[in-house]
């Protein structure tokens, strides 16, 4: 099956943008939004991920911090600001600076306005409404710390939604002059364009956006995956009835009926 990957978007404009309209727009509501130290906190992975395997979310997370500051930077915002990993579990070591000690160490040094931003959630979640907002808050409070804010994930933000939905459309198979002919023999991503001229080079050949494919997720198909279960109900059901007709069987060994 023919398909594409879109292996990150960290870097797109769009959703710089949007994470810097909010961030904006929180740093808004605090009594001196200058004074505020900007806290990402990112999801951590194991170290391993990164120093052996070669996984680069960490490069990636620190280029994509770097990219929203310079976005508040054009805005004339300028606060202090770093990083931070959460959500560590288990025994091995995961990237540090962890948040938990990063927070503590921010109240140590006397930061008074912290405003932690999610940065690698797009959602809201248990990470977010009770990681974030109920353990690392009083976490902050208890350090010293006297003002916090937290920018809400992204969700539904009307530009990072459009922007994931450029993201996709410049994936599609490209169909102008500099396309193969033959979709089926194509071994390269697909150039870049933008939106419009994706969608007019379709429109100029008439031909049609790729339909999503239908995948059944439990097995080969739904009808069969539907008879496959009606019959390990039958099969469950008989099993039952012999055992209540003959009085032995596994459900009174296990004391589930009465011998």
């Amino acid at each position: 099956m023919q398909h594409t990957v879109i292996p990150s978007w960290y870097q797109r404009k769009g959703y710089i943008k949007a994470m810097t309209d909010l961030i904006q727009k929180e740093l808004g509501k605090f009594e001196c939004p200058q004074e505020v130290m900007i806290f990402f906190s990112a999801h951590g992975v194991p170290l391993a991920y990164v120093e052996e395997a070669g996984d680069p979310y960490k490069a990636e997370m620190e280029e994509c911090v770097d990219l929203i500051m310079e976005e508040l930077e054009k805005r004339k915002i300028n606060n202090a600001y770093t990083l931070a990993y959460q959500s560590r579990v288990g025994p091995v070591e995961w990237l540090k600076p962890y948040t938990d000690d990063t927070i503590i160490e921010l109240g140590q040094r006397g930061v008074k306005s912290l405003l932690a931003v999610p940065i690698s959630f797009v959602s809201e979640h248990i990470e977010t409404l009770e990681e974030i907002d109920v353990e690392y808050k009083q976490l902050a409070l208890e350090s010293g710390i006297q003002n916090w804010g937290r920018v809400p994930a992204l969700g539904c933000e009307p530009s990072f939604i459009s922007d994931l939905a450029d993201a996709v459309v410049e994936s599609i198979p490209y169909v102008g002059a500099v396309a193969v002919s033959n979709l089926e023999a194509r071994q390269s991503l697909v150039p870049l364009g933008s939106v419009e001229e994706l969608l007019a080079a379709y429109d100029s050949q008439r031909r049609e956006l790729p339909p999503p494919v239908e995948v059944w997720q439990w097995g080969w198909t739904k009808s069969a995956e539907t008879w496959n279960g009606r019959l390990a109900m039958l099969a469950v059901l008989l099993l039952l009835l012999r055992d209540i007709t003959s009085g032995e069987g596994f459900l009174h060994q296990w004391g589930i009926l009465p011998l």
